[in-house]
C-alpha cells in the first residue's frame, strides 16, 4: 500500500507492485512516514518547479522509518534493525519522487541508516535535521544569528545552532508558532530593530523576502536560502552592494549530515521532542495530507503504517 499522487490535488491510497529486491537490497516494513509541508505541498498543488524525476502518477515521501524484514547477501544491514529511509524507487513505472510513503519498501542497503530504537516515530525527522545541519555547516560559514521561520525546519536549525554554541534569534509572523523555543528567542520581524546580523538563515520559502533580509545584514554578511522556493528570487543590487552581501543556496543534505545528526541525538545535544504534532493512520492519508498542508497548528504530520498491509 502506498500514497499515490495521481495528479495535482488528487491523492489516494493504492496497492502497487514492488520491484524485486537485488542482492544488495533491503526490504523494509515501514512503521511511520512524515509529510513534508515544503516539497510535498508543491507536488500536491502542482506548483513544483521542473525537477529530476518529476511527473504523475508518483509516490511522495522521503521521511520513512521501519524494520528490515529481508536483506540481500551483499547488504550490511540485518533483519530486525530499525532504519531511516530517505525515499525509494521501487514501484516499477510509477515514479518515486521521493517514494517513501508506503507500507513496504525495497531500497539499496546504502540508502538505509540504522537509528536508535528509542527514537521511534521521531526518526522521521532525520532528513529535516540533516537538511538543517547542511544549511549551517558549509565551508567557512558562520553560525546563523537570525533564522527566518519557526516551523519544524526552523526549529531544527535553531536547536542545532544552540547545540553548537550559538544563540540565534528566530523571526515568526504567526503567533501560534512562536511557542516552543528551547534556548533561543522568537520574535516578530517588526519587533526587531537589528541591522547587523552576520548570517541570516531563511527557511520560510518566501521568495519575496530577500530584499528585507539583505537590509538586516552587517557588512560582509550572508543570507542562506535554506527553504524551497517555487517562484524566482530577485533582489535590489544597491543595498547588497553597500553591504558586500553574500547569498548562498543550501542544497540537499548529504550522508555526513545525517550521520552527524545521529551523533548529536545519541550524545543528547539534540532533541526532536515536541516537533511531531499530528498523527494519522495511513488508511486516512488523503485527509492527513490536507491537514498537514492547510492547518497552521500542524507542525509535523506523520502516517502510521503499522496496521496497513
Amino acid at each position: 500500500m502506498a500514497v499515490l499522487l495521481e495528479a495535482p490535488e488528487r491523492l489516494v491510497l493504492s496497492r502497487l507492485e514492488l520491484s524485486p529486491p537485488g542482492e544488495g537490497d533491503l526490504v523494509v516494513d515501514v512503521e511511520w512516514s512524515g509529510i513534508s509541508t515544503g516539497t510535498e505541498r508543491l507536488l500536491w498543488s502542482g506548483r513544483m518547479p521542473p525537477f529530476p524525476g518529476m511527473g504523475y502518477p508518483l509516490v511522495p515521501g522521503y521521511e520513512s522509518v521501519g524494520r528490515v524484514v529481508s536483506a540481500g547477501p551483499l547488504a550490511r544491514r540485518r533483519v530486525g534493525e530499525r532504519v531511516f529511509v530517505p525515499g525509494a524507487k521501487c514501484f516499477g513505472e510509477v515514479r518515486g519522487l521521493f517514494g517513501g510513503a508506503a507500507s513496504r519498501l525495497v531500497v539499496p542497503d546504502a540508502r538505509a541508516v540504522q537509528i536508535d530504537e528509542s527514537l521511534g516515530e521521531d526518526g522521521v525527522l532525520m532528513a529535516l535535521a540533516a537538511t538543517a545541519r547542511h544549511a549551517i555547516f558549509a565551508p567557512h560559514a558562520e553560525l546563523p544569528d537570525l533564522i527566518v521561520g519557526h516551523g519544524v525546519l526552523g526549529r531544527l536549525v535553531a536547536r542545532i545552532v544552540v547545540a553548537s554554541g550559538g544563540a540565534p534569534v528566530v523571526w515568526e509572523t504567526n503567533p501560534a508558532r512562536a511557542e516552543g523555543a528551547i534556548g533561543y528567542q522568537v520574535i516578530a520581524p517588526e519587533a526587531d530593530a537589528r541591522r547587523d546580523y552576520r548570517c541570516i538563515c531563511d527557511v520560510s520559502g518566501d521568495s519575496l523576502l530577500l530584499d528585507s533580509l539583505v537590509q538586516r545584514l552587517a557588512p560582509g554578511g550572508e543570507v542562506v536560502l535554506a527553504g524551497f522556493y517555487s517562484a524566482p528570487l530577485s533582489f535590489a543590487f544597491p543595498p547588497a552592494f553597500m553591504r558586500e552581501a553574500r547569498i548562498r543556496v543550501a542544497a540537499e543534505w548529504r550522508e555526513p549530515d545525517l550521520l552527524a545528526v545521529r551523533d548529536l541525538l545519541e550524545s543528547g545535544r539534540l532533541s526532536f521532542e515536541g516537533l511531531i504534532t499530528h498523527r494519522s493512520d495511513a488508511s486516512a492519508a488523503p485527509d492527513a495530507y490536507r491537514t498537514a498542508f492547510n492547518d497552521p497548528a500542524c507542525l509535523k504530520m506523520i502516517l502510521d503504517w503499522r496496521a496497513c498491509s
